[in-house]
């Protein structure tokens, strides 16, 4: 059993493809083989917005991460940076939330879902958490999603999940968060 858990992994890296399990529930990310060619990055400019910033990838004591930086503007009708991952599964069976290991600036931050009902690109699902100076857990139970429009279901279902975004949203100011881990619990 040992040697064919090993050999999944072993193939899983080779292929550039993404965790997919942890002690801690279902890893999706990890961000240790390729995550550039899973994570987009854009801003508010896409419709007309004056935010600005970038998406990069960087190790630390062996381990990599990704690190969203800019400047939020709500000049224009915009407000927002986003790093954003399509799923290729939904969560597991039985998942009550989505977990991120992440660190920040102390601002608040959010966390965008995206499911099968939202169709349209100013649909989501919501969750904010605060960003501490220091590597931190932090589990946000489906529950606490707010959909963005009365269109939508009042909370997300777990097997219709299509992306997860890390948001800097909604106000003036300049924004840095790093994310070490996303899975679910």
């Amino acid at each position: 059993m040992r040697l064919a858990v090993s050999l999944a992994l072993a193939a899983a890296l080779c292929l550039g493809g993404a965790p997919q399990a942890s002690s801690e529930g279902a890893m999706i990310e990890d961000f240790q083989t390729q995550p550039e060619t899973r994570w987009r990055f854009f801003t508010d400019s896409v419709m007309g917005g004056r935010s600005s910033g970038a998406l990069t990838f960087a190790q630390e004591d062996g381990l990599t991460h990704a690190r969203m930086t800019g400047r939020v503007s709500t000049a224009n009708n915009g407000g927002f940076i986003q790093m954003r991952m399509d799923l290729s599964d939904p969560p597991p069976a039985g998942a009550a939330g989505l977990r991120l290991l992440a660190r920040g600036d102390g601002q608040r931050y959010f966390v965008h879902l995206r499911t099968t009902g939202t169709l349209l690109p100013w649909q989501y699902y919501q969750a904010g958490f605060e960003a501490a100076p220091e590597w931190t857990e932090i589990r946000l139970p489906f529950a606490a999603f707010t959909p963005s429009g009365a269109l939508l279901r009042a909370v997300p279902q777990a097997d219709s999940l299509k992306s997860v975004g890390i948001v800097a949203f909604g106000r003036d100011h300049d924004a840095e968060i790093e994310v070490r881990e996303v899975g679910f619990y």
